[in-house]
C-alpha cells in the first residue's frame, strides 16, 4: 500500500486542514492517509484546545486512515527539532511521499538548505536577536529570501531533514488557502486555526461554519478553554520552590534565563504580566513558552536526550485501510508499535507523554494516556 504522509497538529482540525488533506490523496493517489500528529501541547508549548483523542477522531472522520502521535521530546521544540522527529516517524513506517502547506511552494527549499551551509557561524553571536533573525539576516544576503510564515519555516525543516538523513522521501508543498496563519476573524468556511480559537475563546459559534462536523462538535463539548493562565500557579510555585541550581538544567533553560523566570514568578501574579517581564529581544514567545513547559513538567536536558534515543510509534486512531497498513508492515518497524499505554510504558518509555497528559488532564476528565485504547473509525 502507498502511504501518504503528513505532519499536524490540527488544533483543531478546520476546513483548510480538510483541503490540505484531500489534496494529499488527490495529488498522490496515496492508499492510506497517515497523520503524525502533536498530542495534547503544540509546537509553540501551548495546551491544545481540545484533548489528542478528539483530535485524532476528528482526522479520521474527514479522511486520515492512521494516527500517530509524535511524542512530546519532539512535539514542544523548535521548527527544525520538530519537523526531523516527525519526519523520523513517517521514514520508519514506510511513508514515501509527505504533503505539507506553504505560503510559498514555488520556492526550491533544497536550496534554501544548500543556501544554510555556507552560513558564517560567527554572524550568530548578536546577544539582543533571536536566531531567526540572524538567520533570516544571512539567508537574505544569500539568497533573496526570508523564512518568516510558520509554513515555510517547517518546509524548509522538513527538506533539511529529508536531505540530512538520506529518507529520499518526496516532499510535495501544497498552497495554504484562505486566511493566514495568525489571522484573528473568521471570514467564510476557510479560517485560521488562530481565528476558530478566538472564536471559540469568545463563545461567537461563527467557528462552526469554519470547521467539519466531527470538530464541531468537540469543540461545543468543551466547558474550559484549555490555557497557560490556568497552569500557570503552577509554574509559578515551581519557580519560587526550585533552587536556581535546579532550574538551570531545565532543557533549553540557558544564558541565565533561570534567574529571570524565577523573578518574574516572584512579582508577577498572572502568566500575562510573567511574559512581559521575561521577555526580551533575544528570546521568542515561543520559546518562552517551551521553557515554561519544560520547567512546570520537570523535563531536564539529561531527560529529553535520554528519550529522544527511544522513540516510538503510539497509535491514537485507525480506520480499517489504517489497520491494514499497520498490520502490513509492523514485522519490519524499527520502532515499538504502541496501543495501549500499561505501567511498564508509562513509567519508561511513555513517561514524558504520560507526564504531559496528567498535566493536561487540569482541563477534562478524560484519562490521557493509561491503558487508554486507540480511537478506531469504522
Amino acid at each position: 500500500m502507498k502511504a501518504v504522509g503528513l505532519v499536524v497538529e490540527y488544533n483543531p482540525f478546520h476546513n483548510g486542514h480538510l483541503y490540505h488533506l484531500r489534496q494529499a490523496k488527490q495529488r498522490t493517489g496515496a492508499d492510506v492517509v497517515i497523520a503524525v500528529m502533536s498530542g495534547n501541547f503544540t509546537q509553540r508549548g501551548e495546551p491544545t484546545i481540545v484533548d489528542k483523542w478528539a483530535r485524532a477522531r476528528a482526522a479520521l472522520a474527514n479522511g486520515v486512515d492512521l494516527v500517530i502521535e509524535l511524542p512530546i521530546f519532539y512535539a514542544v521544540q523548535p521548527a527544525h527539532r520538530f519537523a526531523a522527529g516527525a519526519m523520523r516517524l513517517l521514514a520508519a513506517l514506510g511513508v514515501d511521499t509527505l504533503v505539507f502547506g506553504a505560503e510559498h511552494p514555488e520556492w526550491d527549499f533544497a536550496q534554501l538548505v544548500s543556501a544554510e551551509r555556507a552560513f558564517d557561524q560567527a554572524g550568530f553571536s548578536k546577544y539582543n536577536a533571536t536566531f531567526a533573525t540572524q538567520f533570516n539576516e544571512q539567508l537574505k544576503a544569500r539568497t533573496g529570501v526570508t523564512l518568516v510564515d510558520p509554513n515555510d519555516i517547517l518546509a524548509f525543516a522538513y527538506t533539511k531533514a529529508n536531505l540530512q538523513n538520506n529518507y529520499g522521501m518526496k516532499l510535495l508543498p501544497i498552497q495554504r488557502q484562505g486566511s493566514n496563519y495568525h489571522d484573528e476573524e473568521i471570514i467564510g468556511k476557510i479560517a485560521s486555526a488562530t481565528a476558530v480559537r478566538e472564536a471559540v475563546q469568545r463563545h461567537d459559534l461563527t467557528y462552526q461554519q469554519a470547521v467539519p462536523p466531527t470538530m464541531a462538535t468537540a469543540l461545543a463539548k468543551q466547558t474550559v478553554v484549555p490555557a497557560w493562565s490556568a497552569l500557570y500557579p503552577l509554574l509559578r510555585n515551581q519557580l519560587i520552590q526550585a533552587p536556581v541550581s535546579y532550574l538551570a538544567t531545565t532543557y533549553l533553560m540557558a544564558e541565565g534565563l533561570e534567574y529571570r523566570m524565577k523573578e518574574g514568578a516572584q512579582r508577577s501574579t498572572d502568566f500575562a504580566s510573567f511574559m512581559k517581564y521575561v521577555k526580551t529581544k533575544r528570546y521568542t514567545y515561543a520559546h518562552l513558552l517551551r521553557v515554561s513547559l519544560y520547567t512546570l513538567l520537570q523535563f531536564s536536558q539529561a531527560i529529553i536526550a535520554n528519550h529522544e534515543q527511544e522513540p516510538y510509534l503510539h497509535v491514537l486512531g485507525f480506520d480499517q485501510r489504517g489497520r491494514q497498513y499497520l498490520h502490513d508492515v509492523k514485522k519490519d518497524l524499527a520502532m515499538p508499535l504502541i496501543t495501549k499505554v500499561d505501567q511498564d510504558l508509562r513509567d519508561n518509555r511513555l513517561n514524558l507523554d504520560y507526564r504531559a497528559g496528567k498535566l493536561y488532564q487540569l482541563f477534562t476528565p478524560v484519562e490521557q494516556d493509561l491503558k487508554h485504547p486507540p480511537v478506531i473509525f469504522n
